[in-house]
């Protein structure tokens, strides 16, 4: 019994030596022990909510503000006037790209081909058929197409105009959003009806 307590006993005490010596050889990299010699010092990252050390683990923090609405007008002659103003904003340290674009009719509207205005003469009055374009900084537009659908996606994936820099760089942090509509007539006035909406996803530009 003795001799299995004194091997426990010598098989820790070298447990123990061996993990002094290799703090020793840890300590010792951050060390100059001779003129010339060289240390090392580590540098560590650690993201927290508040910027302290010792903070609680959090990521960036994304920020990206979308147009509230895209309003339309449409005259007597159906003539279209949309905002010139539009754009999104990246309010985020980090910088961020538009992953994709999809519209969805509402109010029992539907989504049509966009063009000319010429192309809806022929439908019925208020048969509640929206063509939309739309298009991204200095992106190529991207249209409706026929077929009558309550949703179609204009943008899968991010392309130029599609990328904003950080909060810092006031010059690329936004986006311009530019858009045109056609709509076929309506038999009464209407006013600031919602037709449709447009989804944007935002991600990071990693």
């Amino acid at each position: 019994m003795k001799n299995k307590n004194l091997k426990r006993f010598l098989s820790l005490a070298m447990a123990l030596c061996l993990s002094l010596a290799m703090m020793n050889v840890a300590f010792a990299s951050n060390v100059a022990d001779a003129s010339g010699g060289s240390a090392t010092s580590s540098v560590t990252l650690s993201s927290t909510e508040d910027g302290s050390l010792g903070g609680d683990p959090a990521a960036t923090a994304m920020s990206v503000t979308v147009p509230t609405v895209l309003p339309i007008a449409v005259g007597t002659d159906g003539t279209v006037t949309t905002a010139t103003d539009a754009k999104i904003v990246n309010n985020s340290y980090g910088a961020v790209r538009v992953a994709s674009v999809t519209l969805e009719a509402a109010g029992g509207w539907r989504l049509t081909a966009f063009g000319n205005k010429s192309s809806l003469a022929g439908e019925k009055v208020d048969s509640n058929k929206l063509g939309f374009s739309i298009s991204l900084g200095s992106g190529a537009a991207k249209n409706t197409i026929a077929g009558s659908s309550t949703s179609q996606q204009l943008l899968s994936a991010p392309e130029t105009g599609c990328y904003m820099s950080g909060e810092g760089d006031a010059a690329r942090n936004s986006v311009s959003v530019k858009y045109d509509a056609i709509v076929t007539p309506v038999s009464n006035a209407v006013t600031n009806t919602g037709v449709a909406s447009v989804l944007f996803v935002v991600e990071w530009d990693i």
